[in-house]
Order: C-alpha cells, then structure tokens, then sequence
C-alpha cells in the first residue's frame, strides 16, 4: 500500500517491549464476573507493529477471543492482580511499557466458592479498588525507560490526560474519546490524540494497525531520546 511506502522503516532490534491488552475479569463466582466490553484489537496490533519492526515483545493479554502472535511472549492472565504480578516482574527488563489493557478498577472483596443462588429480591457485592498497574510502573520506572499509558475519557478529556500523564510518570499517554464514532471498545477503527509534556498531538480516525504505527513511531523517537 502507498501508505508503507511512505511509512519510514524504523529497526528496533535489540529493544524489549512489553505491551498489555483487554480487559481483566474479576471473579464474582465460578460463573459470573464484573469486566467490560474491550477486545484487545488495540493491544494485539500494537504487539504486531513492534515485532515487524524487530523488537523482542511481551504481550501480556486479559481473557480475549483472539489467537496467540507467532514469534511474540505471550502471557495470559484473568484479573488485573495477575496482570499486575506480570507486568511487574517483566517490566524491569524492559526499554518501553505500552499499557493499553482496559484494567477494572473495582474486584469484588470476596469470591464465593459456589455460584451464587438467586434467592432474595436484592444482591450486595462489595467491591475493593485493584491496584494501579500504570501508576506502580511509573513508580519502577528508570530514566532510561518509556513508560506510555492509555486514557479512555468521556469529559474533559485532555485535562484528564494531562493530569494522569504527570501523576503516573508517564512519557506518554493515548487518549481516546468515547464520543469519536468509530473508537472505543470493539470497533477495527481508532481515534487518538497523543500527549507528552510538550504537546498534545490529535490524529485523524485510522485502522488499528495505522494507530499502532503512529504510536510505534513516536515511541522509537522518545527511545533515541532517552538513549542519547
């Protein structure tokens, strides 16, 4: 296609990327689960984009209906306690960190053993926050290292972006927008605006594999900086 032609042939070989993808399910029961509506599409093109461009890479993956990438670690996990154990122990090996798995926020503070019965009229789950995973990376994170987050707002998106780029420690951050038609959850398509302490750069709708490319691209310019 004219667009690969274009697209400037970038070599990360000897470069270690982790990536994260989908959602994490946390147990309400051996049946029923609290999760949302993410596919991993996101993560899994941005997986590819980095191993056609030659880097070792280590997908870690919530429960997602797509298939292993050949030639690519893949680690799959359920909740985001695994996800974090995962992310954790890999990350200190690593050059750079794209975290685009939609982690829950809320698990429940107790599993039952058994499935839950419907006896009465109303059903209290308490829930417990899940530990942040971006934000214990950003804490790890050496000067040598790209750590990159994603935001998925619905208000005041840019602010939103920008206070989490800062409190997390993140290079950068990709911002979507539930209101963009064609981004979000599912679709093959994606709308993004990348932010850095510098600038907050809006891109136009593109596939999954052409928002993967943007974002390999800006993370090996960060890379050469930070290896400089």
């Amino acid at each position: 296609t004219i667009s690969k032609l274009l697209a400037p042939e970038i070599s990360l070989e000897g470069k270690k990327i982790l990536v994260t993808a989908g959602p994490t399910h946390e147990n309400i029961d051996p049946v029923r689960f609290i999760g949302n509506y993410s596919t991993g599409k996101m993560g899994f093109a941005i997986a590819e984009a980095f191993l056609q461009a030659g880097a070792e890479v280590h997908l870690v993956t919530g429960p997602v209906a797509l298939p292993d990438i050949e030639h690519v670690h893949m680690v799959r996990v359920n909740s985001a306690v695994e996800m974090l154990d995962a992310c954790t122990q890999l990350f200190p090996e690593m050059d750079a960190a794209v975290m685009s798995a939609a982690v829950a926020d809320y698990r429940p503070a107790e599993v039952a053993t058994e499935k839950i019965k419907k006896k009465t009229e109303e059903l209290h789950i308490h829930l417990v926050k899940n530990p942040d995973i971006l934000a214990t990376l950003g804490s790890l994170k050496n000067k040598e290292q790209v750590l990159v987050g994603f935001a998925l707002e619905t208000e005041n998106e840019l602010e939103n972006a920008k206070e989490k780029l800062n409190r997390k420690n993140l290079d950068l951050i990709v911002l979507n927008s539930m209101r963009d038609a064609g981004a979000g959850f599912g679709h093959d398509t994606n709308k993004i605006t990348l932010i850095d302490e510098k600038e907050a750069r809006e891109l136009p709708l593109k596939s999954k594999k052409d928002v993967a490319k943007d974002i390999l691209f800006t993370i090996a310019g960060l890379l050469k900086i930070k290896n400089n």
